[in-house]
């Protein structure tokens, strides 16, 4: 059975930080290009940074120089840093795997940002 089950989302500061982790299971995760995608009210989801299993990233420009994704192939999990958050960056995260030509998700996470 395959199941990405993320944790670390919650309230934080305007400028605060956030790790938002995701675990895989029932995939060959080694090998398995990942990501975290976004979805804020009213908005369509989005990318925000993905990993392919060689560990190239790429990251929407919202992300970049403030997020940083990372996987540890040993542990099947990938990880998204969030640094300097701000109000844009309100939304419910999924973890997803792009696993034999189709999408997987979690069940999402929420990251409110807000004093």
């Amino acid at each position: 059975q395959v199941r990405l089950v993320e944790s670390g989302g919650g309230l934080v500061q305007p400028g605060g930080s956030l790790r938002l982790s995701c675990a895989a299971s029932g995939i060959i995760f080694s090998t398995t290009d990942m990501g975290w995608y976004r979805q804020a009210p009213g908005k369509q989801r989005e990318l925000v940074a993905s990993i392919t299993g060689g560990g190239t990233t790429n990251y929407a420009d919202s992300a970049k120089g403030r997020f940083t994704i990372s996987r540890d192939n040993g542990k099947s999990t990938v990880d998204l840093q969030m640094n300097t958050l701000n109000s844009e960056d309100t939304a419910v995260y999924y973890c997803n795997a792009y696993y034999f030509f189709t999408n997987l998700w979690g069940q999402g996470t929420q990251v409110t940002v807000s004093s």
